[in-house]
């Protein structure tokens, strides 16, 4: 693990700023967070299949925070170190050569979260 991100916190941070504009812009917020509950519960797929998708996603668009909300999240809907590996893997064929650098922050991430439950 680098010295570098420390994942567990950005997520921390990420629902902290989340919270804020909830207090702003609370019914944009509302709807959004509306969406994502809709969004993520279990149908044919699995809540851990859609928190994995969001995670390709993530890689692909290159956002740091939505890595360590994805990643925290797919890991406690029941998501395995090996699938979301291979998540990245999608995510670096579609994304290229930049999806490799987010790619190697969410396998960080990954690490980080599966430390903090040991």
């Amino acid at each position: 693990m680098s010295e570098g991100k420390h994942f567990p916190e950005l997520q921390k941070q990420v629902l902290a700023r989340m919270g804020a504009l909830a207090h702003s812009i609370p019914e944009p917020m509302k709807g959004f967070m509306d969406l994502h509950e809709a969004a993520v519960r279990p149908g044919a797929l699995s809540t851990a299949m859609k928190e994995l998708i969001s995670l390709g996603i993530a890689i692909a668009v290159h956002c740091e925070g939505c890595i360590a909300c994805h990643v925290h999240d797919a890991l406690e809907n029941g998501a395995t170190l090996q699938q979301i590996d291979e998540t990245i893997a999608v995510a670096v064929m579609m994304g290229g050569g930049p999806a490799t650098v987010y790619g190697g922050l969410a396998h960080e991430a990954a690490q980080q979260f599966l430390a903090q439950k040991k």
